[in-house]
């Protein structure tokens, strides 16, 4: 669905740390002291570009109602390390108003390092619009994108009943058949997640089955430890009975 860009490097980050760990180190500088928040927002107008990302990412680790507006705006700046300053500042300053402008920019953004920001930050807005925009990053992003994506999703936890319903097919599918190991992992993590809000139905059962699945089949040792642990963490008994079982017969 999207081109190769300067971040296709994220192709190969497929890892289960935090999305921030991707940005730069700050200077010995920056970690002595928090940045001033009130300097912060005049740089988000500034014109230089150095300055805005500077400000960008000083609203990564702030928390300030007044910095959104300026934050959306950037979403759209020309430079794409502004554009992923901005989404991760917006995913630490969750706000409705966020949602479109980050959903917009992540249908046409160019960069696979920017719509990776914007999945974390779609998903830290608890917003039931954030919804069909994740499933569609599970679905045809690059691996790195559907990483945090499947991560994301278990934000619906959070949202109703209804978005976890409709999350869990497209996880249940991604758990299934993505062919990188540490985005079926995540979609266990987050099936897993998800099942704890669910009461004992068919979606409920489905889930579980998949868990199942995973657990007894995955060729990936670490994907059969997570939906393993999933399972664990949801104590639901036919789960809990199949992990006996395997373990007891020794056939992982």
């Amino acid at each position: 669905m999207y081109d190769d860009d300067d971040f296709t490097v994220l192709e190969a980050e497929i890892e289960a740390g935090s999305p921030l760990d991707q940005m730069e180190a700050l200077s010995e500088e920056e970690e002595t002291a928090q940045p001033d928040s009130d300097a912060m927002l005049l740089l988000l107008d500034a014109p230089q570009n150095q300055q805005r990302m500077l400000a960008a990412r000083a609203f990564c680790e702030l928390e300030d109602d007044r910095a959104i507006p300026a934050l959306i705006r950037l979403l759209n700046d020309v430079c794409p390390l502004i554009r992923v300053s901005a989404a991760y500042g917006l995913g630490r300053n969750p706000s409705p108003d966020a949602v479109e402008p980050l959903i917009a920019q992540l249908g046409r953004d160019w960069n696979g390092y920017v719509r990776k920001g914007i999945v974390w930050a779609l998903g830290n807005c608890r917003d039931r619009r954030s919804l069909p925009p994740l499933i569609d990053a599970l679905k045809t992003d690059i691996s790195a994108v559907r990483l945090w994506a499947a991560s994301a999703l278990a934000q619906m936890a959070n949202v109703g009943y209804e978005t976890i319903i409709a999350a869990m097919p497209p996880l249940i599918e991604a758990l299934r058949q993505d062919p990188e190991a540490a985005v079926r992992s995540n979609c266990a993590w987050t099936i897993g997640q998800l099942c704890r809000e669910l009461p004992s139905n068919v979606v409920y059962a489905t889930a579980i089955d998949a868990l199942i699945e995973a657990f007894a089949e995955d060729e990936e040792l670490g994907v059969r430890e997570d939906a393993r642990t999933a399972m664990l963490k949801v104590g639901d008994p036919r789960g809990l009975q199949v992990i006996e079982e395997i373990e007891r017969d020794g056939l992982l």
